[in-house]
């Protein structure tokens, strides 16, 4: 069921842009969602850490001009999506649960799941568990989790990986998202991308403003609390993925190496990889026009 906004938004789209902002109940919780096209053919873009359905601003006009209709949540926990409380609330078995429930709610009849960073881990869960619901599949910026678990053995991803275990911390992460008056989330997408010109006061007051709401920060951080937590809440054992895949990689990634782009065909039959030379791991929002081109050869239309 979809109804109209009765809070505060957490980002007002251009008039002219084509993108609303609804609020839809799926499951047990009710979700922020940015929408943009019609048709039966659901494009469901899963934003990453520290973001929002904002994130696929330059892709949702895109998308919904192929003919697909476009939905991007806010997922749980983030802007005015349902906040649950206790780290197990966000174990990869509620994760799935909520993209299961979303693909319900809209009552399409064919998908495609778009899924960046927080987005992709639980997009390739899905797709592992429950990849004959889909069409095909877009990745960016996050390894396969087999590829993933290979990576995390060598110094060249652990080093980067630290700040996983720094967010097992009680209180710490939240005061340090919270710290400079709650600019640090905006700061630290900008501060890592490679054109920080499009990432400027206007867009890091918008994640900023998401990150200060009551108990998101806390919601935020439980995603990487409950991954190393409540292990084993999903059955992927097979690891395999067999809906056509596209990964696209931002080679200047501050979190992960380039190797993690290394391997996936061995569990993807159907995999394709496009890797971005001087751009980030925000690798929708840096490069917008290129990785809108790619997705545009890559996908058939709805």
């Amino acid at each position: 069921m979809s109804m109209k906004p009765s809070g505060p938004q957490s980002w007002t789209p251009d008039a002219d842009s084509g993108i609303s902002i609804d609020f839809v109940e799926a499951g047990e919780l009710t979700f922020e969602v940015a929408q943009a096209g019609e048709g039966d053919h659901l494009a469901l873009c899963l934003h990453g850490f520290p973001e929002l359905h904002f994130s696929w601003r330059h892709q949702m006009p895109m998308l919904a001009d192929m003919g697909y209709r476009v939905w991007a949540p806010n997922l749980r926990g983030y802007g005015g999506t349902s906040r649950p409380e206790g780290v197990r609330e966000y174990a990869m078995d509620k994760l799935t649960g909520d993209v299961a429930a979303l693909i319900e709610a809209s009552g399409a009849k064919k998908v495609t799941l778009f899924a960046h960073d927080w987005g992709a881990i639980i997009a390739w869960a899905y797709a592992i568990t429950r990849g004959h619901t889909l069409e095909r599949l877009v990745i960016m910026n996050v390894p396969h989790p087999q590829v993933a678990m290979r990576e995390i053995k060598h110094w060249r991803q652990l080093k980067k990986s630290w700040y996983i275990y720094f967010f097992q911390l009680p209180w710490v992460p939240e005061a340090f998202l919270g710290r400079n008056g709650g600019k640090t989330a905006g700061r630290l997408i900008e501060k890592t991308s490679c054109r920080p010109e499009l990432f400027g006061p206007e867009v890091q007051a918008i994640y900023n403003g998401a990150a200060m709401r009551p108990g998101a920060r806390t919601a935020m951080v439980n995603y990487y609390r409950a991954l190393l937590r409540h292990r084993g809440t999903l059955d992927m054992s097979d690891f395999k993925v067999e809906v056509p895949t596209l990964m696209l990689w931002g080679e200047e990634d501050v979190a992960l190496n380039i190797h993690c782009t290394e391997g996936t065909e061995e569990w993807v039959p159907d995999f394709e990889l496009k890797r971005f030379p001087g751009i980030s791991h925000w690798v929708q929002q840096d490069a917008p026009d290129a990785v809108n081109a790619k997705l545009k050869e890559w996908l058939p239309g709805a």
